[in-house]
């Protein structure tokens, strides 16, 4: 299977920016689907997830309130909405799949990962 990411770019502080995430080659539909990411110099760190239904979703603490991840029923496609941005949200965003139902914020857990979309956030 393969994820392919979308959407990132610059963006001043307070901005705005939409991430998408397709998947193809597999039967995505059941499985979990999430965003990690990865600031220089640092690991890659969960962000959201999201169920195969789009009914379920998880966030880290940093991103809650300010991201919201999408998917609609079944769909091979995951958005992130991202308002609000800060600088320290500056890193390079990674779409990840699992073949699971059940959401995990655990990097090992996911099977499946994209190239990666570089965010920047500017003060």
């Amino acid at each position: 299977g393969q994820l392919q990411a979308s959407g990132g770019g610059l963006v001043q502080a307070g901005g705005s920016l939409r991430l998408s995430c397709a998947a193809s080659g597999r039967t995505f539909s059941s499985y979990v689907m999430g965003w990690f990411r990865q600031a220089q110099g640092k690991e890659r760190v969960f962000v959201a997830a999201v169920n195969w239904s789009g009914a379920t979703t998880s966030y880290a603490a940093s991103v809650k309130g300010r991201f919201t991840v999408s998917r609609a029923y079944g769909s091979y496609t995951i958005h992130l909405q991202m308002n609000s941005l800060k600088t320290e949200d500056t890193a390079v965003y990674y779409c990840a799949a699992r073949e699971s139902p059940y959401i995990s914020n655990q990097i090992g857990e996911y099977d499946y990962w994209g190239q990666g979309t570089q965010v920047t956030v500017s003060s």
